[in-house]
């Protein structure tokens, strides 16, 4: 099976890509294709509609490839096309994903200020007693880390989807803040809060499942 480490560098692959080398085409469409499906699904709605955004996003690669500039990698180039293809689909479902701007839903707080000293304590904002996050260990076995995986899992599919695919995009995935807001042309700003809130979610429910975990323990 393929995987990013096969493939040749960007150069060399968007020049075999432009004179329609097969074997070229199959590398990225086995190294890529999961992946812009997992993002193309959080658009849409249904894995049908996010196949088809897929199939239309290489058909658009191929016929765009002559266009691609090395301004950004060619992956990255390959998931803007993705991106733009799916939300144009989800307009048309009815399914849209507002990326651009900032509601007050999202600067609000993503721990619980009761957790912190107070204004007029000597140390305002520092963790009170007994409310610092505890350093988590490593699963210790095979069932425990399918059990978390499966937490986080769980919690990533409560967020907003805008939420879902930022904290998919970086840290699923593995892309750059600077590629994810290329990607889905959102600010730095946007992308951070975003990102914060998303990871903060999801921290808290590992928080839950960990305090759990420990109360049982003999």
């Amino acid at each position: 099976m393929s995987s990013e480490g096969t493939l040749p560098p960007d150069d060399v692959l968007a020049d075999r890509l432009r004179t329609g080398d097969e074997q070229s085409f199959e590398l990225v469409l086995d190294a890529w294709s999961a992946s812009m499906l997992r993002l193309a699904r959080s658009f849409v709605s249904s894995e049908a509609s996010a196949e088809e955004v897929v199939q239309e996003t290489w058909l658009a690669v191929i016929r765009g490839v002559g266009n691609f500039e090395g301004r950004s990698s060619l992956k990255t180039w390959v998931f803007r096309i993705l991106v733009n293809t799916a939300k144009k689909r989800g307009v048309k479902e009815s399914r849209t994903i507002p990326f651009g701007s900032l509601t007050s839903d999202d600067e609000g707080a993503t721990v619980d200020p009761g957790r912190f000293r107070p204004a007029g304590d000597r140390y305002p904002g520092h963790w009170l007693p007994g409310e610092q996050p505890e350093r988590w260990s490593e699963p210790e076995n095979a069932a425990e880390h399918s059990e978390v995986l499966r937490i986080v899992g769980a919690a990533v599919a409560t967020l907003a989807d805008r939420s879902r695919i930022v904290i998919t995009l970086r840290d699923v995935e593995g892309y750059s803040s600077e590629e994810v807001c290329e990607m889905l042309d959102i600010s730095p700003g946007n992308q951070r809060v975003i990102l914060h809130r998303a990871r903060a979610i999801v921290r808290a429910a590992l928080e839950e499942y960990f305090a759990a975990e420990r109360s049982v323990r003999p």
